[in-house]
């Protein structure tokens, strides 16, 4: 078994194989003990551990392994960067888990309360944000992405995408706070 020090990233993101074979026998055992250790707050079964630990490695690969190339050894080694993939894709898993339902018929009309719930969507004055702003706020509220999902988008750093969402929550509260009058003693 290599280690994943060992492992060439080149051939790896090429798509060998046998060099893709050997850094899924080395990471395996990293990868499954983050996405336990992620998931025990979940209660979950084996399965949905396994499941959340394959999701990592597809997620690696897919689009012509696209996460694996941001990878940088100037920033982190490959076992630090991997448990943050695995942490990250195991939360992923958990919020695209399904939840068990009950069929609406079943559900008294009390309780459904569907209009009460309704809620306006917020809108944000005209040049109150950059663009950016805006943009980063609706890949992460109306599409329900995460950081890393959208930094990838975007081609930046996660930690690009979390200043530059900072930054527009605070001109939106400031600008909010202005304008209610209830704030106003």
């Amino acid at each position: 078994m290599a280690e994943l020090n060992q492992i060439d990233l080149q051939a790896l993101t090429k798509g060998d194989k046998r060099t893709w074979d050997a850094f899924v026998l080395a990471a395996a055992p990293l990868i499954n003990a983050v996405v336990r250790r992620t998931l025990t707050s979940y209660r979950v079964g084996e399965d949905d551990v396994m499941d959340a630990a394959q999701d990592v490695f597809v997620r690696l690969c897919a689009q012509d392994f696209r996460l694996l190339k941001t990878y940088d050894p100037a920033r982190a080694g490959l076992p630090t960067w991997l448990s943050v993939v695995a942490r990250s894709c195991a939360i992923d898993h958990m919020r695209r888990r399904r939840q068990a339902t009950e069929p609406i018929d079943d559900v008294p009309e009390a309780f459904l309360g569907v209009e009460d719930r309704h809620v306006e969507k917020l809108k944000i004055p005209e040049g109150l944000l950059t663009a950016r702003q805006v943009l980063i706020l609706r890949y992460l509220y109306d599409e329900e992405r995460d950081v890393m999902e959208v930094a990838r988008l975007l081609s930046v750093d996660a930690q690009t995408i979390r200043s530059t969402h900072h930054k527009a929550l605070l001109r939106l509260r400031a600008h909010f706070r202005e304008e209610d009058p209830g704030d106003r003693g």
